[in-house]
């Protein structure tokens, strides 16, 4: 019997030593891969992910999604030929394609409305491996072709330039400090990263977003030396301190694509000491009027910086974001999970809506003329700018139940790769200059075919 569970044991000890030597070996070939070095007889292909699961279904013809009435850029640009291509691929950390596409099947969109990406990533990984997908749809939403040449990248807030819209305050004036106010009621300014060795929230699990958010208190710290703040742990509020900070529950799409799994578990906000948190039902969360920095962790992303003004003033907005996004850049790389980026697409997270840059400009403007003129998604698409009615915050002095009072829109950027961060901000600047001048135009009784700008 001893004999027997000696002979046993030695052949469980032999199992695992080749299978560590397996693995062992794998990952040496595939750094010699990547430096070009051969060994002589035998495979420099690395070990497939993908032969470690034994996953029940059909063949490619057959698992094919339906997607006659999928109106999202996943449905438009998936093919028979590229699925079957994506079919039998796996990240390192399980990703499959039929993960990527899933939130499209989930949530197909509608022809008339504006068209989402339909996909996320489950890890960096599935933007290299799923590449001949992903790259299509990022070249359809951001109207900009995916090269072998590396983003422009641009922080230096400095180089803001003023529309042109007053050549008198040119010289004085940069990158939105001078809208006019009877028309520019807020706005906000939103960057999102993906910390580098970790899966997505679409996919990472409850251990690596513990993870995430000691890696996110121990960077914050150091950024609390400059700026004081605190860390707030959603699962530790009470109701009351809930509605203080306006958390709506997860929503469906949220629950359906996994981004809200075990949630509020390992879900925090920053902000600094001496404001109040609230959020704004289209701008998220903020603090304070003065445009402090409220940092998001382990929501829709694994970072998301936020800061909202509502002097309007893009320029301070954009400033503050690229001061503090740089320095907590540099104290994550000092803890060696630097954010992800991608030689050929710049930052990179979740959502391919959010590649190059993941920057958003947002600036709420008093409309009355304008959503009205046949023209104006002509103007939008050349401005590369999209627009959206919203509702007026609590206290306003906006009567929108008049129907001819002016109501309330959201002015924000469609894309974030293909230009810089100044260039994104400047675009976003120079089209709300320029719908504020048709406004006015059109308030005067006057024609704002001479304003119609060529394409951007």
């Amino acid at each position: 019997m001893y004999k027997h569970l000696k002979q046993q044991t030695e052949e469980d000890l032999n199992h695992k030593l080749q299978y560590k030597q397996h693995h062992f070996t794998g990952r040496i070939e595939t750094s010699l891969i990547r430096t070009g070095i051969s060994i002589p007889g035998q495979s420099l292909v690395p070990p497939d992910p993908m032969s470690q699961f034994h996953l029940k279904r059909g063949s490619p013809e057959e698992e094919f999604p339906d997607l006659a009435r999928n109106c999202t850029w996943m449905g438009r640009i998936l093919t028979p030929a590229m699925y079957r291509r994506q079919f039998d691929r796996c990240t390192h950390s399980g990703v499959i394609f039929d993960d990527i596409i899933r939130p499209g099947l989930e949530e197909p969109g509608e022809w008339s409305g504006p068209v989402s990406v339909g996909c996320v990533a489950g890890d960096a990984q599935s933007y290299i491996l799923f590449c001949d997908f992903f790259d299509r749809v990022i070249e359809a939403h951001h109207k900009h072709k995916v090269t072998s040449q590396t983003p422009e990248s641009d922080f230096n807030y400095d180089n803001l330039k003023v529309a042109g819209m007053n050549p008198q305050k040119e010289t004085n004036n940069k990158g939105g400090d001078d809208l006019d106010r009877s028309y520019a009621v807020q706005c906000e300014v939103s960057v999102v990263r993906g910390v580098d060795d970790f899966c997505f929230p679409t996919h990472c699990s409850r251990g690596e977003r513990r993870q995430l958010l000691s890696l996110a208190r121990r960077a914050l710290q150091r950024l609390e030396e400059e700026l004081p703040g605190r860390l707030l742990l959603l699962e530790e509020l009470n109701q009351e301190q809930q509605r203080e900070l306006n958390l709506n529950p997860p929503s469906s799409s949220q629950l359906r694509t996994g981004v809200a799994r075990d949630w509020p578990d390992a879900r925090a906000v920053w902000s600094v000491y001496h404001s109040p948190v609230y959020s704004h039902e289209s701008f998220g969360p903020r603090v304070s009027k003065d445009g402090s920095l409220v940092v998001w962790v382990n929501m829709e992303d694994h970072l998301k910086l936020v800061t909202t003004r509502d002097d309007a003033n893009i320029a301070e907005a954009f400033k503050c974001i690229c001061i503090n996004l740089q320095k907590l850049g540099g104290f994550y790389r000092q803890l060696r999970h630097p954010f992800i980026w991608k030689q050929q697409l710049g930052w990179v997270t979740s959502s391919p809506a959010d590649v190059g840059t993941g920057l958003r400009i947002r600036v709420h403007l008093r409309l009355q003329h304008l959503p009205k003129h046949k023209r104006l998604q002509d103007v939008l698409k050349r401005l590369r700018i999209c627009m959206d009615r919203t509702a007026a915050r609590s206290g306003s002095d906006l009567p929108l139940h008049f129907p001819e009072s002016p109501s309330l829109y959201c002015v924000s950027n469609t894309a974030t790769f293909g230009v810089s961060e100044v260039g994104l901000t400047q675009l976003v600047v120079d089209g709300v200059k320029l719908l504020v001048a048709m406004e006015k135009r059109l308030k005067a009784h006057g024609d704002i075919d001479e304003l119609v700008p060529a394409q951007k």
